[in-house]
């Protein structure tokens, strides 16, 4: 990995070029700017932002790469993306939900044990009980690691399903990078829970911020306010070649010429614009990915139930996740009116992404009715969003096709940052976290 230690002298004055403008290339020109380099964002779309861009349309915001909201394990990453909004935030306690059978069941799954009808809640306890008592510590896949840590019944009544629909996947052949974002309960909690007592799971993110105005793309837009440097829209980058010790850079007709080179946009597109060999690139080709559908929906009526957001498992519905952005702030909708988001997960050849978005919007509507989740008469908005990039799958063969991608650029002097330029699952608090590492930047407060 290429690093840049936080040393102001060393770097004053030192061109460094950012190609792509998501969260990741939004933050480290945030930082660098900070310790001294001269910088600048090549971002090819009209604004910076990526996954977290929001749309502002009758009254309504939505965030048009999903549902994005504010917590962290990391107090300092934490108080550094609070500290971006400033006032400009709510504070919201999680009521989250997944949609299992007709009913709603507390989430997480093993936190709602006492939703379920009474046989399955027992098969559920006895299953996780047995799971704990026999536990296998070195599971050879997900499926191995999901029986031993939270048993049969809730691996095969929930994660196994929602694992698969989102990842579009067989769960045997999905890597054991994702354990760190699947739950560890204690047994107390889970037999409270199987008991009716009430327990929480990931209490971490129990409560979470989120914009009063602006949607998530508030965070982007002060960071870019804070930005000592340039922040280029509309600039594809096309070319990347080194001239004599330079960077230059191209979007088919302007040059920019840099000393440094960051890139943050996803390694499918960076294999085109570097002078890539045949090797590196067939590595590149078997890294896959999924893309990302949303449907943005507007409702004359308050009819979201207070919730936050909910998981839906059933293979036969497209949503994997419905959100309620009028929950997470009152400026989200008009008075009176409400709005929901649906996500779904394809692969990037999927049939969805060439249908209408008329079309993609009647079938997730009468979906969503037909659950009861709203009354398609009442809905007096809709829109449709289409993400080429969002999960990168990490399956049995990335890590050794990544590891020899990052050779090569690190040999060519180029960092690789970000999601799909290390092509590596991270939310928006580890992708902040994520960049101070690789600047050297252990406290990220201090420079708030």
């Amino acid at each position: 990995m290429v690093k840049m230690n936080v040393n102001t002298a060393k770097h004053e004055g030192v061109r460094l070029g950012i190609l792509g403008g998501g969260l990741s290339g939004m933050a480290y020109a945030y930082f660098s700017s900070r310790i001294g380099f001269n910088t600048t964002v090549l971002e090819k779309n009209v604004a910076p932002g990526g996954l977290m861009r929001s749309i502002f349309e009758e009254g309504f915001t939505f965030d048009t790469g999903g549902s994005h909201v504010i917590f962290s394990k990391d107090t300092d990453v934490l108080s550094f993306m609070l500290s971006l909004l400033g006032n400009n935030r709510v504070e919201n306690k999680r009521n989250t939900a997944i949609l299992y059978k007709g009913r709603l069941v507390k989430y997480p799954f093993e936190n709602g044990l006492s939703d379920l009808p009474f046989l399955e809640n027992l098969s559920c306890l006895l299953h996780f009980l047995y799971a704990r008592m026999w536990r296998k510590r070195n599971a050879g896949n997900l499926r191995e690691f999901f029986y031993s840590s939270l048993g049969r019944a809730i691996s095969e009544k929930y994660l196994i399903p929602y694992n698969e629909k989102i990842w579009k996947m067989s769960i045997d052949d999905m890597s054991l990078g994702f354990i760190g974002r699947i739950p560890n309960p204690s047994v107390m909690d889970v037999v409270k829970a199987s008991l009716g007592i009430g327990s929480e799971g990931y209490v971490h993110q129990l409560f979470f911020h989120y914009p009063r105005k602006g949607g998530i793309q508030a965070l982007i837009e002060s960071l870019r306010d804070r930005v000592q440097g340039d922040v280029l829209t509309g600039f594809e980058v096309k070319r990347v070649e080194k001239e004599s010790g330079e960077w230059v850079v191209s979007n088919g007709s302007v040059e920019k010429v840099f000393d440094r080179i960051v890139c943050t946009i996803p390694l499918h597109d960076a294999a085109r614009i570097f002078d890539v060999p045949q090797d590196v690139k067939r590595d590149v080709e078997r890294l896959r990915f999924n893309s990302l559908v949303t449907v943005a929906i507007g409702l004359e009526e308050l009819n979201v139930k207070g919730l936050s957001w909910m998981y839906i498992p059933d293979r036969d519905i497209h949503p994997h996740r419905v959100s309620f952005p009028s929950n997470f702030s009152p400026e989200n909708a008009p008075e009176g009116r409400s709005s929901i988001l649906a996500e779904i997960t394809v692969k990037p050849d999927d049939p969805l992404l060439k249908t209408s978005s008329d079309e993609v919007a009647s079938i997730v509507v009468d979906e969503l009715d037909r659950l009861k989740i709203l009354s398609k008469d009442k809905v007096i908005f809709k829109n449709v969003f289409q993400h080429k990039y969002a999960y990168p799958i990490l399956d049995s063969n990335y890590q050794e096709c990544v590891e020899r991608i990052r050779v090569f650029f690190n040999r060519m002097g180029v960092e690789l940052v970000g999601r799909f330029a290390e092509f590596k699952y991270i939310n928006m608090d580890d992708a902040i976290r994520n960049v101070a590492n690789h600047l050297g930047i252990q406290r990220i407060s201090e420079y708030s």
